[in-house]
C-alpha cells in the first residue's frame, strides 16, 4: 500500500508567496522524516489568495503553477521520497517540453518520479492559457500519445489535429524504463471503463463523487480491465481529505469551516464549467454541482472525508481501502486551504507516525 501526501502549496490570505513555499517544503520535510512513500503536487494556475469570507473562485489559492520545478527541488533535497504531480494538466502543456522535463527529473531523482496526468475541471485555467476547454479531451489524448512515443522510441514522427512532429529525438529518455509509472485521473463516469480497457492505473478522489458513486465507477473500471485481458485487477490510488486531531471532536471542529468552504467552491465550479463556452452542457457536472450545493458537513464526514483521532482515521481508511480495493492512499491535508498551518503540520505528523503504519 502506497501512503502519500497531496501538496496543494497553499497561498494563504495575508501572507507572502515566500511563506507559501516555506510551508510547502515543511510539508515535504514532514513526509520524508515521517516515512511516507511520496508526495503528489497539484497543478494550479491563476490561484490568487482571497479573503477567507470569499466562497467564490475556481479553486484553492496556491503557488504550485510550476509543479515540476518544485518536484525537482524536492527530489534534490530528500533522498527517499517519490514525487508525482496529481495531475499534470496535459491540454495546457507542450508534449515535447513536458516529456523532456519529466525525464530530466526522473534522472535527477534516480527513478523516484510518478507520472500523473489529467484534464482538470478548472475551465478558468484554460481561459488564462487561451485554450478552449471544449478541446480538452482531444488535446489530452494527443499530448499523452506524443509523450509516450517520445519516451518509447529513439526517434518518432506524429501527426494529429493539434501537434505535428517529424523525426524527433527527445533527450533524455526516462531513467525508469520504458517510462515513469503512468496514472490517469478518472473523474467522470465515461472515463473509468476507458482507462480500465487501456490497462492504465487510476487516480480517483472523493470531491466530485461520494464513496457509493466511486465504488460503482471502480466496478466499471475493473470490469473493462478484465474484459480487455489485462492481468491483475487494476491499480487504484485514492486521493482523500484527511485530518488527524488528538480527538474526533477536535478534528471535526478544526477542519469544518475550511472544508465546507472548499465544497461550496467546488459546487460553483461544477455548475459554471458544465456550460463553458464552446462545449455541450455536461449533465454529470450539473448533477454534481447541485448535490454539493446542498451537502452538509455530516454528509461529507460520512462519505467523503477521513477526519478524526489517529485510531478513527486508521480504521476508516482501512475500511475504505478494503471496500475499494486500493493500492494507495494519498491524503489531502488542508481542504479549503484555511486550516492554520501549525495544525496542518501536526495533523500530517500524526498521519505519518500513527495512521500510515496501520495501512501498510
Amino acid at each position: 500500500m502506497h501512503v502519500g501526501l497531496v501538496m496543494e502549496c497553499d497561498y494563504r490570505y495575508g501572507e507572502t508567496e515566500a511563506a507559501a513555499f516555506d510551508e510547502a517544503f515543511a510539508m515535504a520535510e514532514a513526509a520524508e522524516t515521517g516515512g511516507l512513500d511520496g508526495v503528489w503536487l497539484a497543478e494550479r494556475h491563476f490561484a490568487a489568495p482571497r479573503s477567507p469570507l470569499d466562497t467564490g473562485g475556481a479553486g484553492i489559492p496556491s503557488v504550485v503553477s510550476a509543479p515540476l520545478i518544485i518536484s525537482s527541488a524536492i527530489v534534490a533535497r530528500y533522498a527517499r521520497l517519490r514525487v508525482g504531480v496529481a495531475v499534470n494538466v496535459l491540454p495546457l502543456a507542450h508534449p515535447i517540453r513536458l516529456a523532456e522535463e519529466v525525464a530530466t527529473i526522473d534522472h535527477i531523482s534516480r527513478g523516484r518520479v510518478e507520472f500523473g496526468v489529467g484534464r482538470s475541471g478548472f475551465a478558468r485555467a484554460y481561459e488564462g492559457y487561451g485554450v478552449s476547454y471544449a478541446e480538452s479531451r482531444e488535446r489530452f489524448q494527443e499530448c499523452l500519445d506524443v509523450i509516450l512515443a517520445a519516451w518509447s522510441n529513439e526517434r518518432f514522427s506524429y501527426e494529429g489535429k493539434y501537434y505535428r512532429f517529424n523525426d524527433v529525438c527527445v533527450i533524455p529518455k526516462p531513467y525508469q524504463r520504458p517510462h515513469p509509472p503512468l496514472r490517469i485521473a478518472a473523474t467522470t463516469r465515461e472515463t473509468f471503463p476507458q482507462v480500465g480497457a487501456a490497462g492504465i492505473p487510476v487516480f480517483v478522489g472523493l470531491r466530485g463523487m461520494d464513496r457509493p458513486d466511486l465504488a460503482r465507477n471502480l466496478s466499471e473500471y475493473r470490469a473493462a480491465w478484465k474484459d480487455a485481458g489485462h492481468s491483475g485487477d487494476g491499480d487504484v490510488f485514492l486521493r482523500i481529505p484527511v485530518y488527524v486531531g488528538e480527538t474526533d471532536r477536535e478534528a471535526y471542529a478544526d477542519a469544518e469551516e475550511s472544508t465546507m468552504r472548499a465544497y461550496r467552491r467546488l459546487a460553483q465550479n461544477f455548475l459554471s464549467s458544465a456550460t463553458v463556452a464552446g462545449a455541450t452542457p455536461d449533465e454529470e457536472r450539473v448533477e454534481r454541482g447541485q448535490r454539493l450545493s446542498a451537502i452538509t458537513y455530516e454528509d461529507l464526514l460520512r462519505d467523503r472525508l477521513a477526519y478524526g483521532n489517529p485510531d478513527s482515521v486508521t480504521r476508516l481508511l482501512r475500511e475504505i481501502a478494503e471496500e475499494l480495493e486500493l493500492s494507495g492512499v494519498v491524503a489531502e491535508v488542508n481542504v479549503g486551504g484555511g486550516i492554520p498551518k501549525d495544525k496542518v503540520l501536526a495533523s500530517v505528523r500524526r498521519f505519518a507516525d500513527e495512521v500510515a503504519p496501520g495501512l501498510r
